[in-house]
C-alpha cells in the first residue's frame, strides 16, 4: 500500500510503501530524488531518466520526495552523479555524520517524522533555492520551447544544460520529457481518453504518447495504468 503527505519542508513530499508481497516494483522517473529510509539504513534516490525497478524481500519504504532541482543543493552533490542510482547515504557523506542522523531517525517518532525533521534541517544549512530553477520546471511543465525558456533565463543553451545537469541529473529536453510523462499520466488515470491525452499534453498524436510511454516506463501504457 502507498500513502503520501505533504512535507514540512514546502514543495516536498513524504510518503510510505509497504508492497504487499515480495516482487518487481516499478518506479517512474517524475524529475525528482527522494531521502530514503529502509530497514534502519538512510538512502538517496538519484533522478531517473526510465523507470527503476525494484526487486526484493517485502518491507516498509519510507522517503521524502524533494521538489525537482531542489536536493541536490540540500545533499551537496550533483544529480547527475546520482542519475539512475539509489545509494547508500553513508557513500556519499562522512560516516559519523550519517550514524548520528541515523541514531536521530531511530529516536523520532516515526520514519516519517524523521525525514521531515531531517529535512528541515538540511534546508535550514544550505542556501535558498534557485528561483531560476523554480521557473525553468514550470516553463517546461507548461509546455514551453526550451529555447524560449533559456531567453527569458538570459543563459546560453550549453548553459542551461551545464545547470540543469547538476540541479536535475539531465538536460532540459529530458526534463521536458519527463514532466510531459507525468502530466499524460495524470489525465490518463482520471480516464481521460487517451487520444485527448496525447493532445492536451503536447504529443504530436497517440502514438507518439505510445511510444514515450513505453521508452520512459518500460511497459505498454494500458498496462502500466493496469
Amino acid at each position: 500500500m502507498y500513502e503520501e503527505r505533504p512535507s514540512r519542508l514546502p514543495g516536498a513530499v513524504v510518503w510510505r510503501n509497504t508492497p504487499a508481497e515480495a516482487g518487481v516494483g516499478r518506479v517512474l522517473p517524475d524529475g525528482c530524488m527522494d531521502l530514503l529510509w529502509h530497514e534502519g539504513r538512510l538512502l538517496v534516490a538519484g533522478p531517473d531518466t526510465h523507470a527503476y525497478l525494484t526487486e526484493g524481500a517485502a518491507g516498509v519504504w519510507t522517503g521524502l520526495r524533494f521538489r525537482p532541482g531542489t536536493a541536490p543543493a540540500l545533499l551537496g552533490v550533483p544529480a547527475h552523479e546520482l542519475r539512475d542510482r539509489r545509494v547508500a547515504l553513508v557513500d556519499l557523506w562522512p560516516a559519523a555524520e550519517v550514524r548520528r542522523l541515523t541514531a536521530r531517525m531511530h529516536a523520532a517518532a516515526g520514519p516519517a517524522s524523521g525525514l521531515d525533521e531531517l529535512a528541515l534541517r538540511l534546508a535550514a544549512a544550505a542556501e535558498p533555492p534557485d528561483p531560476l530553477l523554480r521557473h525553468l520546471v514550470a516553463a517546461l511543465d507548461a509546455g514551453r520551447p526550451i529555447a524560449a525558456i533559456a531567453g527569458e533565463l538570459g543563459l546560453g543553451a550549453r548553459q542551461l544544460h551545464r545547470r540543469s545537469l547538476a540541479a536535475f541529473g539531465y538536460g532540459p529536453k529530458t526534463l521536458a520529457r519527463v514532466l510531459r510523462l507525468q502530466r499524460a499520466l495524470g489525465l490518463a488515470r482520471r480516464g481521460v481518453p487517451f487520444a485527448e491525452t496525447a493532445a492536451r499534453t503536447g504529443f504530436a498524436d497517440q502514438a507518439h504518447l505510445s511510444r514515450d510511454v513505453k521508452e520512459l516506463a518500460g511497459v505498454p501504457l494500458r498496462e502500466l495504468l493496469g
